[in-house]
């Protein structure tokens, strides 16, 4: 059989970098799926998940410049915040809500990320005010003189908020190095697109803002990679902010407080599975040499002796003081 096309080193990656790529949307899999097994044996409270989303969320990291660039994620993206350099036992830390959680120290719910170190801004349950946040962000790279680009994600519910509006219109208006992405998984919760959604695509606003509007196969890491790619060059070129929709899965019900049954059948759960992001990419790595069987399992056991050993030392970890409740709360004397 002829070798596939390797379209990778076309997109000036190296096979190392696919490889990690790889890597990343495998170990945001296996976090998701540990998560759940907790979440069902009453030790976490709460997950909502990434699963079906990975290609997209770690496409457009790798795209990025990690070192310098802001990101404000949405609840769903582990991929995104492991490869922004959140660690597996982090995340552990974050999903028990124990004292070293960096995100919030336990205070807030699992996927409201935040680490100042790795450039991660804080987010909030009510969905899509981390746009106009991403959008503040630009603004002050560009008054600091900062290269920094900001890159901000929601899911497609939330591109009907008003927070979306307001964002994109300032972003536009300004010319400002923001990209956003919208990972499309076709559900607000409960809500399929049709009923969320009357324009040909949530891509297609972009246009209104004065910016480019890409919609992309989402389950496609280089597809997503590309455009990604193509939006931080303009944006550091000071030609502005892109809209990019990342079409993509969710294969899992919204959270685990949801019942997906009551409004979507098994088939098409089962379709999903069949186009699954992680298993595509593995196939492609194989077809063009990168990755060989061998490496894929050892790869597996390197992750799965992470993840295990990441969720011992979060569970046995301590929780937070109950002094320390309203600390970061109030201003403290002597404090930073």
């Amino acid at each position: 059989m002829a070798q596939k096309k390797n379209r990778h080193k076309e997109l000036g990656l190296s096979d190392e970098q696919v490889i990690e790529m790889y890597r990343t949307m495998l170990l945001a899999r296996k976090v998701d799926e540990r998560m759940w097994l907790l979440n069902r044996a009453g030790k976490i409270p709460f997950v909502i998940s990434c699963q079906g989303q990975e290609a997209a969320q770690v496409g457009a990291s790798f795209a990025l410049n990690r070192d310098v660039d802001y990101v404000a994620p949405y609840y769903r993206d582990v991929g995104v915040v492991l490869a922004f350099g959140m660690t597996t036992k982090e995340l552990f830390l974050h999903a028990f809500a124990k004292a070293d959680d960096p995100n919030s120290g336990g205070r807030q719910m699992p996927g409201h990320f935040g680490q100042k170190k790795n450039r991660i801004l804080t987010g909030s349950s009510p969905v899509t005010t981390q746009l106009p946040h991403a959008v503040g962000v630009a603004l002050a790279a560009r008054m600091d003189k900062n290269p920094a680009v900001s890159f901000v994600t929601l899911g497609e519910g939330s591109s009907n908020q008003g927070d979306f509006h307001e964002g994109l219109n300032f972003a536009g208006v300004h010319k400002l190095p923001v990209i956003t992405m919208v990972e499309n998984n076709k559900y607000a919760i409960s809500v399929p697109l049709e009923k969320q959604v009357a324009s040909e695509s949530v891509a297609i606003r972009g246009s209104s803002y004065g910016m480019p509007g890409h919609q992309v196969n989402g389950n496609d890491p280089l597809e997503v990679y590309k455009v990604v790619k193509e939006a931080h060059e303009r944006a550091t070129n000071g030609e502005g902010p892109t809209l990019i929709e990342a079409m993509t899965d969710r294969m899992t019900a919204h959270s685990s407080d949801d019942n997906d049954k009551a409004y979507r059948d098994a088939e098409e759960i089962e379709e999903m599975k069949k186009n699954d992001n992680i298993l595509a990419f593995g196939r492609y790595l194989k077809e063009v040499g990168v990755l060989t069987e061998e490496a894929e399992e050892k790869l597996m056991k390197e992750l799965d002796d992470e993840v295990n050993k990441a969720t011992d030392e979060a569970e046995n970890a301590p929780y937070a003081e109950p002094e320390h409740a309203l600390k970061y709360v109030y201003a403290e004397e002597g404090g930073e």
